[in-house]
């Protein structure tokens, strides 16, 4: 019955837990404990052990595709009270905010079934399960890696720090666009489309050099401020990167130039349970359900509930 009950926790709201017992198993459980046992079964999951962040010694699959993105979850924080005797009104306590959950996947090519990892913590941690990720799916000393992601600086370095001369890092295609719709907007006001078109096919040639002397051409004054100078952010943004450009060559390859499978991969993994209107996350607790929703997506839930009955046995 706990196996049915973290089910419904890990898709549904401790609140509609009781809801789903009564009409599919006839049983009355209070939400409270449904939830208890619930986070009893994510916590265990988050701390079970886990593989060393290193490259096996094996020669691993040939290629392996790899995409990281962030998604900001609502959290929630309540002061302690280091004397257990005082009362504290904890709702004038509470403090809410948001916290990035950084997804990562990874699969070898033509594969519809990523493994998934992600976690709350710091750029090393996102490195580290970003590596555990890519050995699940069969990294080993001969895989190259092809990254994807949004141009954040962290993310390229974890990529080199964590795959060396075997990770290669890509700038997601569609957020370079951004940049340069922007730009456009302001140099071919009337021809914004055209001019947009031009500049991606330019960069889809690694004629990444064409783009920016067009956009040289145009650059704002150092009087402009920032958030008023699209055409400086664009050529700013692209010369900043250098080599996470090159687009050729994984068309070639017919390896994607973007990172939209992580994006829509949030909505299912993360998002459509722990970004639910009016619902706030202690931390600890949105750390642990990120993680059985993980080991959920990754198909490894039959896995964990063998291994409880085994232990128990």
């Amino acid at each position: 019955m706990q196996r049915a009950i973290v089910d419904f926790g890990a898709d549904a709201p401790a609140a509609r837990i009781p809801q789903k017992l009564k009409e599919h198993y006839g049983i009355e459980v209070c939400a409270s404990t449904c939830w208890s046992i619930v986070l009893q079964h994510a916590q265990t999951i988050d701390e079970c052990p886990k593989a060393a962040a290193q490259i096996p010694e094996r020669d691993g699959v040939a290629q392996l595709i790899a995409e990281i993105d962030g998604s900001m979850i609502p959290v929630v924080e309540m002061a302690e009270s280091n004397d257990p005797s005082a009362k504290v009104d904890r709702r004038k306590t509470r403090q809410v905010g948001w916290k990035e959950a950084r997804l990562s996947l990874a699969h070898t090519p033509g594969s519809v079934t990523p493994v998934f990892g992600a976690t709350v913590g710091p750029p090393d941690q996102v490195g580290e399960t970003l590596l555990r990720t890519a050995v699940q799916a069969g990294l080993g000393r001969k895989t190259q890696v092809h990254a994807v992601s949004d141009g954040a600086a962290w993310i390229a370095d974890q990529v080199s720090e964590q795959f060396g001369l075997h990770g290669h890092f890509l700038v997601d295609f569609y957020h370079v666009c951004d940049y340069l719709t922007a730009a456009g907007k302001t140099i071919a006001s009337t021809a914004a489309r055209a001019w947009l078109e031009t500049q991606k096919d330019r960069l889809k040639q690694n004629r990444l050099q064409d783009v920016l002397d067009e956009l040289q051409r145009f650059v704002e004054d150092d009087t402009v401020p920032d958030d008023h100078a699209p055409v400086r952010a664009a050529h700013r943004y692209l010369t900043n990167r250098p080599g996470q450009f090159n687009y050729r060559d994984a068309l070639i390859a017919e390896l994607p130039i973007g990172s939209g499978e992580v994006e829509s991969a949030h909505r299912y993994v993360i998002q459509d349970r722990l970004k639910r209107a009016g619902a706030w996350w202690k931390l600890k607790n949105a750390k642990h359900m990120l993680a059985l929703r993980v080991c959920r997506a990754n198909q490894e839930w039959d896995s964990y509930w063998q291994s409880r009955r085994q232990q128990a046995a």
